[in-house]
Formats: C-alpha cells, structure tokens, sequence
C-alpha cells in the first residue's frame, strides 16, 4: 500500500507495535517500524519529511518488504537520505543477523526477497538475535553524502517474542550540538525556510537594511568590542524579521535582507504590513543594542529600502556549512538600490509595497496613503550612481 505525500502512515494492526508508533510520533523521531517478517509497517512524519528535505513528505511503500525492489526503488525517488540502492548495504549488514534470527528461511530464502542489487550480502551473515544493534548508516542530500546515528531495538511481546524491529535514526553529533541549534534557532523560522526549499517565484516585500557610519564606528571601538556590537545588531534584526513572519536573507556586512512572501501571510497587504513593521522594530531594536553597549543612540542608524516584489524567485540553499534563504529578480536589486539611497536614517518605501496595504494594515501603521508623494529614485539628492542606472523610474516615499 503506497502512502502518498500527503498523507501519514496509519498505525500498524499489531497493538504492541501500534503503541510504540504513537510513542514515536509524538516525540517527533525519525524512525522506522517492520514487523517480525520485515515489512514496513510504520514511517514517523519527521522521517518521511526529512528524506524530502523539508519541502513535503516521500512517498512509502507501507507493508513492503524492507529491502525488497519496491521500497529500494521508491527511495530513489527521495531528495534525501537512502536514495541509493548502494546505501542499503551498510543497513543490510548491520541487521541482517537480525533478519536471519526472525525468519525460518534460509539466507537463500531471503535472497530472493531483497533488490538484486543487494541480494550477494547474505552471503556473509549467520543468524544473531540481539536485543538492539548500533551503526552509522549513509544517505545522500543533493548527490553529497551525509553520516546519521542508527539504531535497530527489539520489540518483544509478554512472552519474549519477537514482534518488530523499530530504527531509530538521529543525525551523526551528539545531542549537546543538537540540542544548542535548537535552543537558538526559532522552529517557526525553520519551518519557513523549509517551506522554500524547493525554490520557486512568488509575490513578497522585500526589506533591505545597512548600518550607516559603520566604518568610523570600527575605528572607535576595539576589535573586540565592534565584533560584540555586530553581533548584537544581528541577533536583534533577525529576530525582529522572526517575530513578524518573515524569512531572514543573507548577511553582508552590517547589512540585512529579509522576505515577506505573500504564502506565509493571509493576503499581500499582511505581507506589506510587516516589512513595514519590521523595519521600524528594526529602527527601536537599534536603540536598545546602543544602550546596552554603551553608545549613543546616533552611532548605530540604520537605513531601509523597502519594495515588494511580484516575481521574484525565493528559495533556500543548504551547503556543508550554512543553511539561508536567497532570492533572485529584478525587484531585488532594486530593493538594494532603494536602501542605498536611504542615506540619513531614513526608511523609503517603494510605490508598489505600500499600495499593497489594505485600509485596516494603513490604520494600523498610522500610514494615510492619500496624503503621501513619491519621488522617482532618480531625482532623490541622495540617489546613488548605481540606482540612477538601474532604478531610476521606481517611485519611493519616505516613511
């Protein structure tokens, strides 16, 4: 029975195993449920979530033998994980003993059962019937490859008979690395940027930020001091960008970029709204930061450049050392040529972002759409050289 991405795996009929599910399920694990005859039985959400990156759950085969053509041929479908038949191997040694315990089949038996691919391990196997086995199993993410934790644990009845195997996966760090990520790192932030990991356009307000004087500002202070002042800049934009919803872009200097894709808001005017609000939390975020390091409120000024993009293509790349969300398009450039020209302090908003907003997001930001004028970015006294070449004709006011 293939359980499609959109659906999670039913409980299985044995209650014994269907109780060690929902154990499963609840703690949000990534794990696997067979039954004495190793048929897939149970797959946790989180599981299934991650071998599709974080973007939707895989498919699986539910009752399929483990190794069996159709779940080895299904998981190559995966974008992450055991997406090779190569990579069943390692799983295969490490419980196949298990396997031959369980069964009164013959490893012959049992190699007719499996991919073909994989069928010649048995040969260096003899039954062992242990209460859990350890090992490191390899996945692919994006054709790179990436080490995970495993374990397989007995489920034995009353009587100590075998009922099922349950695996238990975790990445390849201890829990002190895990457990610090999490402790930092928002979950709702995290389930944004999963949400664009398969990249794709969609309308968003675009936030573009720097920090003025921000040269003068390292010569004043030490080494030290200016990268705790840094730091501290950091951690307050990007959580004012979490707070609102938005998606934090990449860090370039003192500089920030956030996205406000219409997809994770109810309407493009909520999605308008809190760029806007952002920005000027941004702009109170400073004040404190200043105070706590012992400047005046003038050293740390920022300017913005807010725009909304109706094409711009979001999505989020993960390598071996950082995972952040970019975006392309035209609108994004501008968005960076509207804050160059911020100079001051300053907070200008494109024409198209704030006619996004609807009369009750206006009210609630005190902003009286009727009563604002625009100026084309060209005739600003401060536009920069660059946005007189690519900007020009986008119309700005300040708020």
């Amino acid at each position: 029975m293939l359980i499609e991405a959109n659906e999670s795996c039913p409980l299985p009929d044995d209650p014994i195993l269907a109780e060690i599910a929902i154990s499963l399920r609840d703690s949000h694990d990534w794990a696997w449920i067979v039954d004495r005859d190793w048929r897939l039985r149970y797959m946790t959400d989180e599981h299934r979530l991650s071998f599709g990156a974080g973007a939707q759950m895989v498919p699986v085969p539910l009752g399929e033998y483990l190794f069996g053509p159709e779940m080895v041929g299904r998981s190559a479908e995966w974008i992450t994980g055991l997406n090779r038949p190569e990579l069943w191997g390692p799983l295969i040694r490490a419980v196949g003993a298990l396997m031959l315990a369980d069964t009164e089949e013959i490893a012959d038996g049992l190699r007719a059962k499996v991919d073909p691919a994989l069928q010649g391990i048995f040969d260096e196997l003899s039954p062992t019937d242990m209460a859990a086995t350890s090992f490191l199993a390899t996945g692919t993410y994006l054709g790179a490859p990436f080490r995970v934790g495993a374990k397989a644990l007995r489920i034995r009845d009353a009587t100590g008979e075998v009922r099922g195997t349950v695996f238990l996966f975790q990445p390849a760090v201890g829990m002190g690395v895990i457990g610090t990520m999490a402790f930092a790192l928002d979950p709702g932030h995290i389930e944004r940027m999963a949400s664009v990991a398969q990249a794709s356009r969609t309308p968003a307000a675009i936030l573009f930020a720097d920090l003025e004087g921000s040269s003068v500002l390292s010569r004043t202070l030490s080494t030290a001091n200016y990268f705790t002042v840094g730091r501290r800049i950091v951690r307050a934009t990007d959580q004012c960008v979490v707070d609102a919803g938005g998606l934090v872009g990449r860090h370039v200097g003192d500089g920030i970029v956030a996205f406000f894709p219409t997809e994770a808001f109810a309407s493009e005017s909520d999605a308008a709204m809190a760029c806007i609000s952002t920005a000027r939390a941004v702009q109170e975020g400073m004040q404190e930061v200043a105070t706590r390091s012992g400047l005046d409120p003038d050293d740390l000024v920022m300017r913005f450049g807010l725009h909304w993009g109706s094409t711009i293509y979001i999505g989020n790349i993960t390598t071996a050392a950082r995972f952040e969300v970019t975006a392309l398009g035209d609108e994004v450039n501008e968005g960076a040529r509207i804050e160059a020209c911020a100079t001051g302090g300053r907070t200008l908003a494109s024409k198209p972002l704030v006619e996004r907003l609807d009369d009750r997001a206006a009210a609630e930001l005190g902003i009286d759409r009727d009563r604002l004028t625009y100026t084309q970015l060209s005739d600003l006294v401060t536009a920069t050289e660059k946005a007189r070449r690519d900007a020009p004709a986008i119309a700005v006011c300040e708020l």
